[in-house]
């Protein structure tokens, strides 16, 4: 008898379970549905395989079966989120996302704007003047060319898109330091002014003036992404950007409905993407799942210094090292072996490293 009712209550225990999923699913699909009817408000830019740059030797490592790249890079997509500045030339953050498709982790990687790579067209610069010369391709392809990765979609957003969200999940949580307020008060005023090439806003300022954890607002928080000027300069801030992301999607997570529709009106009109209606919906469908497990700035191991035309620039101790670390970071390959290209780019960065005494 007793053994009868446990079978009963499993039952039920299990038909609970699947209710729950088939709900979850029901949902994830209302949400695809609802964005791919907002799509038209996007800025679309579809890139076709010809104009991605793929490195042949690495496509070959992951079409190998028995290689560990094949095994461990396969299950993963891999897109380049761009931040462009108010005039929408450079790219004022550089970030790779990479999700892994089987368990829903994400890993950011921030590439350092003024990291002395080769663009792609065998000039060497900062990384943020790709963008400005080529566009998001050309972007995607300096960073596939440098750092042996398979990105094949973009998103571009401009600052203003940033502050619309944080307004609307209500700020986020973020723990100022002493040394932050001053010029986090100050890139508020230069938003607000339109200081750099950008329009006007007219926002109100509300100025920042104790430090701890708190709540900060869509214009404080972009502001607090674009401090640069304490010490760790460009490296904190890639820190604070990502750190401002993370907020952004826990707080995100948990919105209700109205909110997450306030988001897409106010956002998808400021975004610029390669990635179609059924793809982008497919990630806002799986968001509950999604998860950002850890974060990192590229290069791992580097110096700063002076490197001619390309001015004070963050350089790679070693390119070919610290592309192995990257790859140890985003997929858990461990002993990476680089390519032949990434090999060849290593040893120019050296001789110029060499040549301009740094």
């Amino acid at each position: 008898m007793a053994s009868g009712r446990r079978k009963k209550s499993k039952k039920r225990k299990q038909r609970t379970i699947l209710l729950f999923f088939e709900i979850i699913t029901f949902i994830g699909l209302i949400v695809a549905l609802f964005l791919a009817l907002k799509w038209d408000r996007v800025d679309k830019e579809q890139l076709s395989e010809s104009e991605i740059y793929y490195n042949e030797e690495l496509i070959a490592k992951m079409e190998e079966q028995d290689s560990t790249t094949f095994k461990t890079m396969k299950g993963f997509k891999n897109i380049a989120l761009f931040g462009v500045d108010a005039g929408e030339t450079r790219t004022d953050s550089i970030i790779i996302a990479s999700l892994n498709q089987e368990n829903g982790n994400i890993k950011l990687c921030s590439v350092y704007r003024d990291t002395y790579l080769n663009l792609g067209n065998d000039t060497y610069n900062k990384a943020n003047s790709a963008y400005a010369y080529g566009g998001a391709e050309q972007a995607i392809k300096m960073l596939n060319m440098n750092l042996d990765m398979n990105i094949d979609d973009y998103i571009t957003v401009n600052f203003q898109a940033l502050e619309d969200v944080i307004n609307d999940l209500g700020g986020v949580e973020i723990d100022v330091q002493e040394v932050e307020i001053p010029f986090l008060n100050d890139y508020q005023t230069s938003i607000v002014q339109g200081l750099g090439g950008g329009k006007p806003t007219g926002e109100k300022i509300i100025p920042v003036t104790t430090p701890g954890l708190q709540t900060l607002n869509g214009l404080q928080a972009t502001a607090y992404c674009r401090i640069r000027y304490t010490r760790g300069d460009d490296f904190r801030r890639t820190e604070r950007q990502r750190a401002v992301l993370q907020q952004i999607a826990l707080k995100a997570k948990a919105s209700n409905p109205a909110t997450l529709n306030q988001i897409i009106n106010d956002v998808l009109p400021k975004v610029k993407t390669s990635m179609t209606a059924s793809e982008f919906a497919e990630y806002a469908s799986r968001a509950a799942t999604l998860n950002v497990v850890d974060t990192n700035g590229f290069p791992f191991d580097r110096v700063t210094g002076n490197m001619g035309k390309a001015g004070s620039s963050v350089v790679a101790d070693d390119l070919e090292n610290n592309v192995i670390k990257l790859h140890q970071f985003f997929f858990d390959e461990a002993g990476y072996v680089p390519t032949t290209m990434v090999r060849e780019l290593s040893n120019k960065i050296k001789n110029d490293r060499s040549s301009y005494g740094v």
